[in-house]
């Protein structure tokens, strides 16, 4: 399945959103691609999705249409850090960051996570409105974290607070 596959089906209605699992790697793994400069693989993703300290949400049309947006995080303790969040290009900019998010945080909380944090890059202006919106507010930066295709970028850690439920 190419990328386009994964983009052109998309309503404007709102998606349904799951759990993710090993069989959504192919999905995921396109849209990582896509997204960042080192994409996972399928295989680097189903290694996550398969570690009990992972959650992943996706995003999708329809319970059995592809994937059209993830997040995932690992969880240590009562902490929690999200690894990624990733939306088919064509889908971006539509609020399903937002809604996957918000999908996602409830499981955290029931999982025990008091703290989540984050790292984004500092220029990824669209992403810092996601993340700011969504209550997190950033404690740090880190000098020249990522890689990208000329060059390195600087990473602005954030984090948010959880209530116990």
């Amino acid at each position: 399945m190419s990328l386009a596959d994964l983009v052109v089906w998309w309503p404007r209605s709102e998606p349904v959103l799951a759990r993710a699992t090993t069989g959504d790697c192919e999905d995921l793994a396109a849209i990582h691609a896509a997204s960042f400069h080192r994409g996972w693989g399928a295989e680097d993703l189903a290694t996550m999705l398969r570690d009990p300290a992972v959650v992943a949400h996706v995003a999708r049309r329809r319970t059995t249409a592809p994937a059209g947006g993830f997040i995932l995080s690992r969880i240590a303790a009562d902490e929690a850090e999200i690894l990624t969040v990733a939306t088919a290009p064509r889908l971006r900019g539509r609020g399903y960051g937002g809604r996957l998010v918000a999908a996602h945080l409830p499981d955290l909380m029931r999982a025990g996570v008091r703290r989540l944090f984050l790292e984004v890059e500092a220029e990824n202006a669209p992403a810092l409105k996601l993340y700011e919106r969504a209550g997190f507010v950033p404690i740090g930066r880190r000098k020249g974290y990522y890689r990208t295709a000329t060059g390195t970028a600087d990473a602005v850690t954030m984090r948010r607070d959880l209530p116990a439920i």
